[in-house]
């Protein structure tokens, strides 16, 4: 009588504990990235009545006689399955797709989450805003290259960050010089080339015609010297294609020397030798011009995005672009093995393994999708159900515990 009373008590206080795993996963339903628990039972110790028999030799074995004494929580368990992504259209939004999870500090040790709410601080790091945890990765160098033996540190962007300036290494020329120009006929091109301290000089070609498919060609500048001094020629065969380019003075490049600046040497692609996907000799009128040039002043980061693979490009002022950090992932073994440290965060334990941190795409099979967060796992249908199944639970082990009470009062009442 009274194992029935311990069954029905332990049957309450379980499906208690059930019913608030329940009120917490409802309470979450809209908690970014939140991973919904569930909990199992398991039948508590039994108590042996009478142990199992050997057959004999002309009867049969008996069973061991048992009586259960209730139930106790077998587990709670985390469920990582993944939860639908919900558009924001916020850049500093993100959302993993797969297993990992966000590698964040909380100024002693580094903790793990899903949700990927972050925003730049003060000071241009990359943190959760309701907690400051500031997210982890890795840096690049000043050429926005990932070294491989970098560490995992703090992310830290700053708006307001500059880009060193290029002077010009390398300047295209294409268009047509015309093979039926006069002696003497000139077709003069323009173009802005930038020092080493990002300072713009304006950069005149000047092409002369010398002969039947022959131009001499000058380079001239009003801000800075330019050497060598002279004259260098390009020639087209009688198919208008590109035979020569040389420079002046039978140099390899044309130095400018620039007032208050460090000299720098620029080379001059015309095309392919024998091609005509730069510079031609056709009987048109002189349309070359110069296409590109490499150079660029310095410029102050202005806007950051996030890709895929959690790398962040910076765009500068100058035009230029380079890639500036790329955020960290973690995996885990058995990550329903984590704990909960409240904060939408999970610390590691000795049953989820040790973090394996990578980066998505690459040594972590994750990807992240900018511009979106990860909704809760919860299915309300699902708990909804579960609540039911759990009230009844509750109420037919209440219903034990009033059953047993009465045969208890019956035997009691029996002497009278």
């Amino acid at each position: 009588m009274m194992r029935a009373l311990f069954a029905g008590v332990s049957g309450l206080r379980n499906h208690q504990t059930r019913m608030d795993v329940i009120g917490n996963n409802i309470a979450n339903v809209n908690t970014v990235a939140f991973k919904a628990s569930r909990v199992t039972f398991q039948e508590a110790f039994v108590q042996l009545l009478q142990g199992a028999g050997r057959p004999p030799d002309n009867r049969g074995g008996t069973n061991p006689i048992q009586i259960g004494t209730g139930i106790q929580i077998g587990s709670t368990d985390q469920l990582f399955t993944q939860g639908s992504l919900e558009s924001t259209e916020q850049p500093l939004d993100l959302a993993i797709q797969g297993d990992g999870l966000f590698v964040v500090s909380n100024g002693q040790h580094n903790v793990y989450t899903r949700a990927g709410n972050f925003q730049l601080d003060a000071n241009g790091k990359l943190v959760m805003p309701g907690t400051g945890f500031v997210v982890q990765g890795i840096l690049s160098d000043a050429f926005g290259s990932f070294a491989s033996t970098s560490a995992v540190n703090d992310v830290k962007l700053k708006l307001g960050d500059k880009s060193p300036a290029q002077s010009t290494t390398e300047i295209g020329i294409t268009g047509n010089l015309n093979s039926g120009a006069a002696v003497g006929d000139k077709h003069t091109m323009a173009v802005t080339v930038y020092d080493s301290l990002g300072t713009p000089h304006e950069l005149k070609l000047e092409f002369t015609n010398t002969a039947p498919g022959q131009w001499s060609w000058t380079p001239t500048s009003s801000t800075a010297t330019v050497s060598p001094a002279g004259s260098g020629t390009i020639t087209f065969d009688n198919m208008g294609r590109l035979a020569t380019f040389t420079y002046p003075g039978g140099a390899a490049a044309v130095t400018f020397t620039p007032v208050g600046a460090a000299p720098f040497s620029f080379t001059i692609d015309p095309g392919t030798i024998g091609g005509i996907d730069g510079m031609a000799g056709f009987a048109n009128p002189s349309t070359a011009v110069v296409e590109r040039q490499n150079g660029y002043p310095a410029g102050d980061l202005v806007n950051i995005t996030v890709d895929g693979h959690g790398v962040i490009p910076g765009f500068f002022s100058n035009g230029v672009s380079r890639n500036l950090a790329q955020i960290a992932l973690a995996s885990f073994n058995n990550p329903s093995g984590l704990v909960r440290a409240g904060d939408n965060v999970y610390e590691e334990t000795s049953n989820s393994g040790l973090a394996v941190v990578g980066f998505a795409g690459g040594t972590n099979t994750s990807s992240i999708t900018p511009g979106a967060l990860e909704s809760s796992n919860v299915d309300i249908s699902q708990e909804f159900t579960n609540m039911i199944i759990t009230q009844r639970g509750f109420q037919a082990n209440a219903r034990v515990i009033s059953t047993a009470d009465e045969m208890l009062n019956e035997l009691v009442n029996i002497r009278r």
